[in-house]
C-alpha cells in the first residue's frame, strides 16, 4: 500500500511542501488536509486534545502518533512515552522531530508492555474501522492498561452529516452503522486504496464499553459533536 501520508510528512519536513493531502470519503466531497496542521505544537492543539494531553499520567501509549506531536509535548512534560504508527514516513519524521521511542506497528501486533495511559486522538475511534470490530478494539486496548489505567480517546457523532426530517429524525443508511465511512487520500498525483474509518456517537461507543468491563466517562464536548471520552 503506498505510504502517502508517510510521504507528504517527509515533504514537510525536508521543506518540500507544494500542496495538501486531499481526502474523499462515501458521503462527502473532497476535503484538503492541511499538512502544517498535522505538525502544530500545544498551543496551537484544539481544546479536546489540550484536555487529552492535562490528562495523560504515568507510562504512557500514543497510538497512531502522526508527526509526533503529543509525544513531543509529553516528553517535555517528563513522561515516559511510546509512539506507535503504520506509516514508515510518519515513523521516521517522528524521529527526525525528536521523539525518543517510536515504532512502526499494528496496534493489534504489539504486546510488549503495559500502560497508565493510551491516547488516541484526532478521531482515535478511526482506527477500530467498523463497528463489530470495536469489541475485539477494545478488549485488547484494556489488556494494555496497568491496573488503574486510563484510555483517553476522541471521536465524533456523525449525525450532522446526514439530512434531517421535519421531526428532527436523521436519514441514514439501512446497510450500515452511520458512522463508518470509506476513505481514499490523494497526495501529488497518488491515490491510496479505499481504506475504513470508524466514527462513534457517545451512546453507542458507552454501551461497547460496557460489554468490555469498561467505564466509559466523557471528560469533554467540542463544538462539532466532537467529545473526549476516558475509559477505565
Amino acid at each position: 500500500m503506498k505510504d502517502i501520508l508517510g510521504t507528504a510528512l517527509l515533504d514537510y519536513f525536508h521543506g518540500n511542501y507544494t500542496e495538501d493531502i486531499l481526502t474523499e470519503t462515501n458521503i462527502s466531497e473532497e476535503d484538503e488536509l492541511p499538512l502544517p496542521y498535522l505538525f502544530r505544537s500545544f498551543s496551537d492543539m484544539p481544546p479536546l486534545e489540550k484536555k487529552a494531553l492535562k490528562l495523560a499520567k504515568g507510562k504512557i501509549l500514543n497510538i497512531s502518533c502522526g508527526t509526533g506531536s503529543h509525544a513531543l509535548y509529553l516528553q517535555e512534560k517528563g513522561f515516559e512515552v511510546t509512539a506507535i504508527e503504520t506509516s514508515k514516513g510518519a515513523v521516521e519524521v517522528c524521529k527526525l522531530r525528536g521523539v525518543k521511542n517510536v515504532k512502526k506497528i499494528e496496534l493489534l501486533q504489539y504486546s510488549e508492555e503495559k500502560f497508565d495511559t493510551i491516547l488516541m486522538l484526532m478521531n482515535g475511534t478511526g482506527i477500530f474501522e467498523k463497528l463489530e470490530n470495536v469489541h475485539e478494539y477494545l478488549q485488547y486496548l484494556k489488556s494494555l492498561l496497568n491496573e488503574g489505567g486510563q484510555i483517553l480517546i476522541d471521536s465524533s457523532d456523525l449525525k450532522y452529516m446526514y439530512d434531517e426530517g421535519e421531526d428532527g429524525s436523521i436519514w441514514i443508511p439501512a446497510d450500515r452503522y452511520y458512522g463508518e465511512l470509506e476513505f481514499t487520500m490523494k497526495y501529488k498525483g497518488m491515490l491510496s486504496e479505499t481504506f475504513n474509518w470508524l466514527y462513534l456517537d457517545e451512546r453507542i461507543f458507552e454501551n461497547a464499553c460496557e460489554a468490555a468491563n469498561l467505564n466509559f466517562k466523557i471528560m469533554s464536548r467540542g463544538e462539532n459533536f466532537d467529545y473526549l471520552a476516558k475509559l477505565y
